[in-house]
């Protein structure tokens, strides 16, 4: 089966897991809301819960099920716009998605028809991305994409998937040199999540390499991010890091600092959580790091990142490091974003017989569903 999907277009192996999954994901969650009591108490420590829909019936199974913390705040600014202080930390692409697919549908099955149709331009564009990779450790690259824990997000109502496409869309564009479109995508990216603006470290590389003068567009794609920054500032507005640190406790530090807190608070307070997250960052770090022809000899084909792809992965773990108050919250989904750790991940895969990447699936596919198991119940923020 494996390889009859590998044999198929990027495109239609794309379409094929994105409509599996959406399926998947929906009877699933469906499944869980038959299971799941969360505590009254839990579900109101949190902000927008004060009306949401009643836990009963199919309308909630299918799509109130959905309605989970990040999820309230890009339905609220889909249709009030940003008139509450804490929403300036929620980037304006999704919300504005969703109110444009709102016109044809109601507010949450537009987010997720929005979320959907990104991952599928998610997985299109990794998949051109893997272009050096066999058939079959393409189609498997991408599978551990898909059960990585937390991935389910790609299909919540979450901006995730569409930062996600844009990246890598961008970065597609930028290899074939079509400097319009990689910055368009850049730009757009910025303003979906902060971490998207990142894409102009490898948009920014790859102009100096290829010396046309028309590269030079590439220097817009910050104005996605500074242009959302500048609105807030003339609306009165407090500022995305100001917002941080008032709501969410998290204030802004160099990365160094925000590893030292969180090693502290694994000393401390045997967060074992906390320890995950930083052991994956540094697993993630040392898999960019050695991918090289020295490291790369052991696999068959090797892949080597081009300096590019590794100055993206290695800005958005420091990104990641840059806050303190809760340290690396989001760290599991935000590893999403580190294409060159999967590209590579990938290559070894290619390698594996088939019960080994079989186990691997499997392990990760138990998390990942265990991780969405948390938090449709509540119990954790993503």
């Amino acid at each position: 089966m494996l390889r009859r999907l590998a044999s198929r277009t990027d495109w239609q192996i794309a379409l094929a897991l994105t409509a599996a999954l959406r399926v998947f994901y929906t009877v699933l969650a469906a499944a869980f809301s038959l299971f799941l009591h969360p505590e009254p108490a839990l579900i109101h420590s949190n902000a927008l819960t004060d009306n949401l829909p009643s836990p009963h019936g199919l309308h909630y199974a299918l799509l109130g099920i959905w309605e989970r913390f990040d999820s309230l705040w890009f339905l609220h600014i889909a249709a009030h716009g940003y008139d509450l202080p804490m929403a300036v930390i929620f980037y304006p692409l999704y919300p504005a998605a969703i109110r444009l697919a709102s016109a044809f549908l109601p507010p949450m099955p537009a987010a997720l028809l929005v979320s959907t149709v990104a991952a599928f331009f998610f997985f299109w564009g990794l998949l051109g991305l893997a272009k050096k990779l066999p058939e079959v450790g393409k189609v498997r690259m991408l599978l551990l994409v898909c059960v990585w824990p937390t991935s389910f997000v790609l299909f919540a109502a979450y901006s995730e998937p569409l930062t996600l496409s844009l990246v890598v869309w961008a970065i597609v564009f930028g290899r074939e040199e079509r400097w319009e479109g990689a910055t368009v995508c850049g730009f757009l990216a910025g303003a979906a999540r902060p971490t998207g603006v990142l894409v102009f470290i490898p948009l920014a590389v790859m102009a100096m390499r290829s010396r046309q003068a028309r590269s030079l567009i590439v220097v817009l794609t910050p104005l996605g991010l500074l242009s959302y920054w500048v609105w807030l500032r003339s609306s009165g507005r407090s500022s995305v890091v100001e917002a941080y640190r008032l709501y969410q406790g998290m204030t802004m530090v160099p990365p160094w600092t925000g590893l030292w807190e969180a090693l502290r608070l694994i000393m401390t307070s045997h967060d074992v959580l906390l320890a995950m997250k930083l052991g994956l960052l540094i697993a993630v770090t040392v898999t960019i790091l050695r991918s090289d022809a020295r490291t790369q000899n052991r696999i068959s084909p090797p892949i080597h990142l081009r300096i590019e792809d590794q100055a993206f992965a290695l800005a958005v773990i420091l990104q990641m490091l840059m806050y303190t108050g809760r340290p690396l919250l989001g760290a599991m989904r935000y590893v999403l974003m580190i294409y060159p750790a999967f590209l590579v991940w990938g290559a070894y895969a290619e390698r594996w017989n088939r019960k080994q990447f079989g186990f691997y699936l499997a392990a990760l596919s138990i998390l990942n569903l265990a991780w969405m198991w948390a938090f449709l119940s509540w119990s954790l923020v993503l």
